[in-house]
């Protein structure tokens, strides 16, 4: 059986059954949908950074871009649900393709002029000069189209539509030419990869996938602040989350998500006091002791990990 057939059976379908059933079983229906927020992010991060190497401080703007374009499509345009959710995919895509110039950029100097950009559009969208346009700092309300169980299930197709991009740049040989890029450019380009376009495809399928579940976040909530959507900690969390695992792999930022998400959970209710001590303790263990993520320590006992 094809390795894309088999990861997609053994990986995909399960979790999407999982998710799919997981309402039923489990009263907490707000903390499930962030679950499956986290995924997709962490997912995103890992088609930006695991296969192309640049880390993204600001991914947080693709999010809010999204957000922003469901909420202006459904209050502007009196668009339905699913198509506002477009325009949110629209949005981040046309800011990713503004950004695109950052790719020329490398390192830490990628990461800190990402972050600037994201808190430019925080910025832009919260000036009270705007509030005709997007409320300015005064938060919108979106109530007319809550529907909390439609969009968890649209959530949900996106995380699936995402997780399987993630299993064909893996297996793909334009996901190939990513990693190389990302180990050597220069012998990338000698090898006859063209660098440039898989760097923008690349930043751009993260923009999209981030923008989408900015939309379908806007539509779970339906009222949010710019500060709700531009917040620094989903980046934080969606990198995290990613790197935990292990990046430029399939499961990597699906175990991420499960086991710090679930810690995060688990202390925030009974240890709320020692919240930020002990999570802060995680993350430097983390950076410190499995710097490549746990996929990295699995393979070293032998087991391999897609």
């Amino acid at each position: 059986m094809p390795r894309l057939l088999r990861h997609t059976l053994l990986i995909l379908l399960p979790l999407v059954a999982a998710l799919a059933l997981a309402p039923a079983l489990y009263g907490n229906h707000l903390l499930l949908f962030n679950v499956i927020v986290f995924l997709t992010l962490a997912q995103g991060i890992n088609i930006i950074y695991g296969f192309t190497g640049y880390l993204p401080f600001g991914y947080v703007g693709f999010f809010g871009a999204g957000a922003y374009g469901f909420a202006l499509a459904v209050m502007h345009l009196h668009a339905l649900p699913l198509v506002a959710l477009a325009a949110g995919g629209l949005a981040a895509l046309l800011l990713g393709v503004l950004l695109t110039p950052l790719l020329r950029l490398s390192g830490a100097y990628f990461s800190i002029a990402n972050l600037a950009a994201a808190l430019a559009v925080l910025q832009i969208v919260s000036n009270p000069a705007l509030e005709s346009v997007t409320k300015g700092p005064y938060g919108i309300s979106l109530s007319g189209v809550f529907d909390p169980a439609l969009a968890y299930g649209v959530a949900l197709a996106i995380l699936a539509a995402t997780t399987f991009l993630v299993i064909w740049l893996r297996h793909s040989r334009f996901g190939m030419a990513l990693q190389a890029i990302r180990e050597d450019a220069i012998s990338a380009a000698m090898a006859g990869i063209d660098v440039v376009r898989g760097r923008v495809v690349a930043w751009l399928l993260a923009a999209l996938v981030a923008g989408l579940t900015g939309s379908v976040y806007a539509w779970y909530i339906s009222v949010f602040y710019p500060e709700t959507v531009f917040g620094g900690e989903i980046t934080i969390f969606a990198i995290v989350f990613a790197l935990f695992g292990g990046t430029a792999t399939i499961l990597g930022p699906i175990l991420g998500v499960v086991i710090l998400y679930g810690i995060y959970n688990a202390i925030g209710i009974s240890a709320p006091q020692y919240f930020q001590l002990i999570y802060g303790l995680l993350i430097m263990g983390l950076v410190l002791f499995l710097p490549n993520g746990l996929a990295s320590l699995l393979r070293r006992r032998g087991i391999d990990v897609p």
